[in-house]
């Protein structure tokens, strides 16, 4: 064959593939596909950009749409028309019905619908669609049972972050030999594992986490040989661990979190062979840590954290060499720590926390080149300055946390110590003696800083302001004396905030303390703690700097309880990210400065017990505060105990008031008769209603209550609004009961207000709660008239307002604030500066108070919303 003949033939396929390709654009949308798509879109709130007749018949110029002609998908003895093989419109903010007719396009390979605001029950024909390979319908709002599934084609399934329920059909996988994904997670799902899994041969990621499944991991599960993820963590599994698990030898990933499994964990481990990362934490395991586990080579993270393990704990790091992160937190581990943990060449994060070690740290750990996070807190641990002389050699240290142990030693204050890389240091609630070491100052990376609650003295170091990344510091709780240093308000990460916040760790908890007797507030991120200066409960003196006003990122200044005295500077309405302001139980004098109404994120301001004078302002968030953030002082105000009385009065109403009319007389003189009257009056139907007491007010019996009855029950009752999620009748009861009594394990969000706890309710309905930290005259019509303009607000983002409810236990205020059905979409909208997010890429709670779309109220009674955003950062809890 010559080249001429080569060419030639080069030349005609050219030719006929052009000619295909002009003959498949010429082609029409098949009508059936067509009239599907139509139907499609008028069950939707609102018109897809570039759909429609109007614009054009031919469907596969649509947006989303993928076409191709019937010849290519091998369909004869039909006319050959273009077929849609793809519909994608995920993050297209659509809202609506998801319609019936979407099961008429019967050559679609792939549906993509995901976070939207679609919200339906998942039609039944959608899953009997002979071709379709990928189905996404995520971050919706889907509610129902999942339909009895004929799917033969599927690969992809997730219909995660819905709200579904009911139990899994036997036929999940849709008789499909092909399926290798099935996601299922964050929805409402309850019963048993079904039986069908065992049919689903090629599956390979298997997500059912944060859903109500019952019962243990099934044989149906262990006959997955290609399973390489199992995520069941966040159910209502029980029992022991079936022994089988060991028999998926493909398995990577196992997380089986946040259950009620109990008895040991088997030792069967070292029979899957690729596991890397095995999540177990608050379980109910007991005995001790297996040697399967302690003995895998391929293992990378071990977390079996909030257990009651015990025992030994027997690591082999000639064989782990690929352990990275270990976390036996919250267990009965007792004894000295474990000094060969050093030899984990790879080990990077260790939290021992909350069991029962004694002594220092290890002398081996000074070789410990690759820790980056050792946490120890509220264990019996002592000598902290060995630990530190220690610790120092550990070049690669950037978060040590060390609070409750080390109790009435003395913070060492030797120069030669060292931590160049050290970003977090917590050493709080040990009652350390001493003052803040010079040797800190040169830790430059350091980001926060929990000195709290100790016995520390001396000035506060002026050299804190030399810290460009630190933007939380905390050494409340002490006996520092002086000046506040007015370096302090040079801190370029409260000014601007452009500070690269790293994680210590993506698996371990940070914990903050906040007093002596309560529990520890839990935080998973160093980007949950807001901005934060603390210098409460000192004895600091001298003047408020007109320098903090720089300090716009700053979210809480607490400087309660010091000898703080002057006035309150007006430019510190310049803290325009401030939420909490807390001056109370100092000196200051002079007025609260009206240009404080500008701060429109305040949340909780508190100038209580000082030598203020004049009138507290009227506007922005002061409406909103309680008369005993003012008491102690000289001031009045709209809405406060006293008003303020006006200066200007005209001489007749001076000497009115000088001298009293005949009428004043004589009108007073008839009320006091009348009001002898009206005592005796109701000295008569009192005795009335004790001699009738044993009768009962059937009405009553039946709920029927009025406004006053309401009142009564408030702190009892949750006052739900109506067309809401929620039906039935909740008590209080029923909220410490979601929330274990507001454990701090169930807290995924903090702020002004408080903070925000997961919760499942009796029905089982998944929600948010915040408990207000505030005291309980908050709770008055002013924040009921806030709910209940909140309820009514409409927004794709704003979460919502089911109702509340009000208690005062020990001058604590707890009100559900927001009850918020958390498989909505992935921003989710709170009261008072929070923001409780779903991260749809790893499908766990998430908490983040960087994402803030506040809600501000400038006056209760205008009823007025602002949204102010900010960027999120997802991780998972």
């Amino acid at each position: 064959m010559g080249v001429q003949d080569l060419w030639l033939i080069i030349i005609v396929l050219v030719f006929c593939f052009q000619a295909r390709g002009l003959n498949s654009q010429s082609l029409t949308c098949n009508q059936n596909d067509l009239k599907a798509l139509e139907d499609f879109m008028r069950e939707l709130e609102q018109v897809i950009d570039g759909w429609g007749t109007n614009i054009s018949s031919n469907c596969c110029g649509w947006k989303g749409i993928t076409c191709k002609s019937s010849s290519s998908l091998g369909l004869s003895n039909v006319p050959d028309t273009n077929r849609v093989v793809k519909l994608e419109l995920g993050k297209m903010r659509l809202a609506g019905k998801l319609s019936e007719s979407i099961g008429s396009l019967d050559q679609l390979r792939t549906l993509n619908l995901s976070t939207n605001f679609l919200k339906s029950s998942l039609p039944s024909s959608l899953f009997h669609l002979p071709n379709l390979e990928v189905l996404d319908l995520s971050n919706n709002d889907f509610y129902g049972p999942v339909p009895d599934t004929n799917l033969p084609s599927i690969i992809d399934l997730v219909i995660s972050e819905n709200s579904l329920n009911g139990s899994l059909p036997d036929g999940i996988c849709g008789n499909s030999s092909a399926i290798k994904l099935l996601n299922l997670a964050v929805n409402y799902i309850s019963g048993n594992l079904p039986d069908g899994l065992r049919n689903c041969s090629s599956l390979e990621y298997l997500y059912l986490g944060t859903n109500n499944l019952t019962g243990g991991i099934t044989e149906s599960i262990l006959q997955l040989q290609k399973l390489t993820e199992l995520k069941l963590e966040d159910n209502k599994l029980s029992g022991l661990l079936n022994e089988g698990i060991g028999n998926l030898t493909n398995l990577v990933r196992l997380d089986i979190s946040t259950n009620m499994f109990s008895g040991t964990i088997p030792d069967v481990i070292r029979n899957t062979g690729k596991l890397q990362f095995f999540v177990a934490h608050s379980n109910r395991f007991n005995g001790t840590i297996p040697s399967s586990l302690t003995n895998c080579p391929t293992l990378t993270l071990l977390n079996v954290r909030n257990n009651t393990l015990e025992g030994p704990i027997n690591i082999n790091c000639s064989v782990m060499v690929n352990l990275t992160s270990i976390d036996l937190g919250s267990n009965r581990f007792s004894g000295s720590i474990p000094d060969n943990l050093p030899s984990c060449q790879s080990l990077n994060n260790i939290n021992l926390a909350r069991n029962h070690f004694i002594g220092p740290i290890p002398e081996s750990f000074k070789n410990f080149r690759s820790l980056s996070y050792l946490s120890l807190s509220n264990s019996s641990n002592t000598n902290l300055s060995s630990s530190l002389r220690v610790l120092q050699q550990c070049r690669n240290l950037t978060t040590l946390v060390f609070s409750l142990n080390f109790h009435d030693e003395e913070l060492p204050a030797d120069p030669t110590l060292h931590f160049d890389k050290l970003k977090v240091l917590i050493i709080a609630n040990c009652r350390l003696k001493g003052s803040i070491p010079q040797w800190l100052s040169n830790s430059k990376q350091l980001q926060l800083l929990d000195l709290s609650w100790n016995c520390l003295g001396g000035p506060v170091p002026a050299w804190f302001g030399n810290f460009g990344s630190l933007f939380y510091l905390d050494i409340s709780n002490n006996s520092f004396t002086g000046e506040i240093p007015k370096n302090i308000t040079e801190l370029r990460s409260l000014i601007d905030r452009e500070v690269s916040l790293e994680e210590p760790s993506p698996d371990f908890p940070l914990f903050m303390k906040r007093n002596v007797s309560a529990r520890g507030f839990q935080y998973n991120q160093l980007e949950s703690f807001p901005p934060t200066i603390d210098l409460g409960n000192n004895n600091l003196s001298g003047p408020l700097w007109l320098e903090f006003g720089n300090l716009k990122k700053l979210h809480v200044l607490d400087l309660k309880f010091n000898n703080l005295s002057g006035p309150i500077p007006s430019n510190w309405s310049g803290m325009a990210s401030l939420e909490t302001l807390d001056l109370s139980h100092n000196k200051l004098s002079g007025i609260i400065p009206p240009s404080l109404v500008k701060l429109s994120f305040l949340s909780k301001f508190n100038v209580a017990d000082n030598q203020l004078h004049g009138q507290i302002p009227d506007g922005g968030q002061f409406p909103t505060f309680p008369t005993s953030s003012f008491e102690g002082n000289n001031l009045c105000g709209v809405g406060h105990d006293p008003p303020c009385k006006s200066d200007k009065q005209t001489p007749t109403q001076q000497l009115n008031k000088a001298k009293p009319s005949i009428g004043v007389i004589i009108g007073t003189a008839i009320g006091i008769v009348l009001g002898i009257a009206l005592f005796l009056a109701l000295i008569f139907i009192f005795v009335l209603r004790v001699h009738r007491r044993g009768e009962v007010d059937v009405e009553k019996e039946d709920g029927n209550t009025d406004d006053k009855d309401l009142e009564e029950l408030g702190s009892s009752l949750v006052i739900l609004f109506q067309n809401k999620e929620i039906n039935g009748e909740l008590s209080l009861d029923d909220l410490l009961k979601s929330t274990n009594n507001f454990d701090q394990g169930n807290i995924v969000g903090c702020g002004g207000f408080g903070l925000v706890y997961k919760a499942t309710l009796p029905d089982g309905k998944k929600v948010a709660i915040k408990r207000l930290s505030s005291d309980c005259g908050q709770m008055d019509r002013e924040f009921r008239a806030e709910v209940e303009t909140l309820s009514r607000a409409q927004h794709p983002n704003l979460v919502h307002l089911q109702g509340y409810c009000t208690s005062c236990e020990e001058n604590s205020r707890l009100a559900m604030d927001v009850i918020s059905a958390l498989n909505n979409q992935s921003s989710i909208l709170t009261i008072g500066a929070f923001k409780l997010n779903w991260d749809p890429g790893v499908n766990t709670y998430l908490h983040n108070l960087v994402l803030r779309e506040l809600i501000v109220l400038q006056h209760v009674l205008e009823k007025r919303i602002k949204l102010k955003h900010r960027n999120a950062y997802l991780k998972k809890l």
